[in-house]
């Protein structure tokens, strides 16, 4: 080999070497990025669980109120006809008198 190929060959292993080092600094920056924003996230989810612990027992409290809402709707909307787009609108399921 001549002393240009040797040199050129020098010359990429420390290319190599300079990349490696950059990558194991840039994994290294993103695992402890990653990390806080675990731990972060971690502390809110534990700071917000009581309140939603507090939410989900008050909705299961009125959760038969507003089925029977609900439910009243239903029933005026089978008694006036007029209504019953509205409900379809939202979702609630008219049931259609009986033909006679």
């Amino acid at each position: 080999m001549s002393l240009d190929t040797e040199s050129e060959i020098s010359a990429l292993r420390r290319q190599v070497f300079s990349l490696l080092v950059a990558l194991v600094v840039v994994s290294g920056t993103l695992t402890i990025y990653l990390y806080r924003q675990a731990s972060m996230t971690g502390k809110d989810l534990e700071a917000i669980k009581p309140q939603a612990t507090q939410l989900i027992g008050m909705f299961n409290q009125n959760q038969t109120m507003m089925i029977n809402f609900v439910n009243q709707l239903a029933a005026y909307g089978n008694a006036h006809p007029d209504f019953r787009p509205v409900l379809q609108k939202y979702g609630i399921g008219v049931v259609p008198p009986p033909a006679k």
